[in-house]
């Protein structure tokens, strides 16, 4: 708040708190030295942390990485898929995502997606067949038909990973996001609901993919006695995989550790300060906000929002330009430049694939992010910088 009164422009790039107790908890680490995950015999950071993670979503083996990407890596290589195998996923991703299946020497499959950000459920059906594996990213936390990818899935054979980055705390019929597939990959990334800097978190049900990430992630010699269960997978499993050496130190859980009861009273939040500003932003002729499905409770920590209606490049890059001058940070995702959730400057994978439904989206597509520790006032100066900035450009 200004000496005046006046809100002022809130800072939407600063990460979540750290809680104290974790700042606590790494002085005494710290002093004892004490960093890598297998050096206590039990209850180390990182134990204690997959294990306070499986209770929270409920799931039977949960598994700490160096990042989310490691995790969706490793997912792909506890499948067994063979080199080459062909993985679907969204084309509205972030780079990451892709790159996870280059490292795990497949080929990405790019799936069409629509003005609601979500998979274009033929495009999907289309590409299935011979795939050996789908990623859907819930991406900026919006929740593709799961029942429909499922049953599709499921009817083929093919295994379900969700890359639910931006999606803890996410229900889908009553079911929490990461644990409908195979595999649910989390990020503990500074921008995420929980923030680690860095991390990465895999869940899962199925005993035999849990017990080959855990050696593949770097449990070497007998380190693997250090995780409960699964001794005989784990024995049988040891020196037959190669080992990638992912694993999480023990500071990373540290911070993490103190913030898991604080998720529910942060999604919470996030869905309110969302909902607080699509609401003042709705019934703008130039804009729309989508809608969530209706089986969809999302965990929002970010919005986005459509510029509808006749749009030209140079009125959309002028329309971020001008919320920048109002204190507001929004990113037409086409139209910035090198954006790493643009498909097309993903020129690892080589020739990138036309998708006009997606390069359509993209182009429109606004990205505005809402940390949960925004308040009315500053929510309230985001959404009238918006409204504004519309203004400034576009006749109302």
């Amino acid at each position: 708040m200004a000496p005046d009164g006046q809100t002022l422009p809130p800072d939407l790039h600063q990460a979540e708190p750290i809680p104290e107790a974790a700042r606590l908890a790494i002085e005494r680490m710290l002093i004892s030295g004490d960093l890598f995950r297998y050096t206590a015999p039990k209850d180390a950071p990182v134990s204690l942390l997959e294990a306070e993670f499986a209770e929270l979503l409920g799931v039977r083996f949960a598994l700490a990485v160096s990042s989310c990407s490691a995790a969706l890596f490793l997912s792909l290589k506890a499948l067994d898929l063979p080199r080459g195998a062909k993985v679907l996923l969204p084309a509205f991703t972030f780079a990451a995502v892709p790159s996870s299946v280059v490292h795990a020497d497949c080929e990405p499959v790019l799936v069409e997606c629509g003005s609601d950000y979500r998979v274009d459920m033929a495009d999907l059906a289309a590409k299935l067949p011979g795939a050996g594996a789908v990623i859907i990213s819930h991406m900026r936390g919006h929740t593709s038909d799961m029942d429909e990818i499922m049953r599709l899935c499921d009817a083929s054979g093919i295994p379900v990973i969700e890359d639910a980055a931006h999606s803890l705390g996410t229900l889908w019929d009553g079911r929490k996001i990461g644990t409908i597939g195979k595999v649910g990959c989390f990020s503990f990334q500074s921008y995420k609901m929980v923030n680690a800097g860095e991390g990465g978190i895999l869940v899962t049900d199925d005993p035999e993919i849990a017990a080959r990430a855990v050696i593949m992630s770097g449990a070497y010699e007998e380190n693997w006695k250090k995780h409960p269960g699964l001794q005989n997978s784990y024995g049988h499993w040891q020196n037959r995989l190669p080992l990638y050496n992912l694993r999480m130190q023990n500071l990373s859980a540290a911070v993490i550790r103190p913030q898991l009861p604080l998720v529910a009273e942060r999604v919470a939040r996030g869905l309110a300060n969302h909902d607080h500003v699509a609401a003042q932003l709705a019934g703008n002729r130039w804009l729309e906000v989508p809608e969530p499905l209706p089986q969809e409770v999302r965990a929002p920590d970010s919005l986005q929002f459509n510029l509808t209606g006749d749009w030209t490049d140079d009125e959309a890059r002028a329309f971020q330009r001008a919320a920048k001058a109002r204190g507001v940070a929004v990113q037409v995702f086409g139209l910035s430049e090198g954006n790493a959730r643009a498909y097309w400057n993903w020129q690892f994978l080589g020739e990138v694939p036309e998708l006009p439904l997606t390069r359509a989206m993209l182009m429109r597509a606004c990205d505005l992010r809402l940390p949960v520790r925004l308040t009315r006032p500053e929510l309230d100066f985001i959404a009238a910088a918006v409204l504004g900035a519309i203004a400034d450009v576009k006749t109302v």
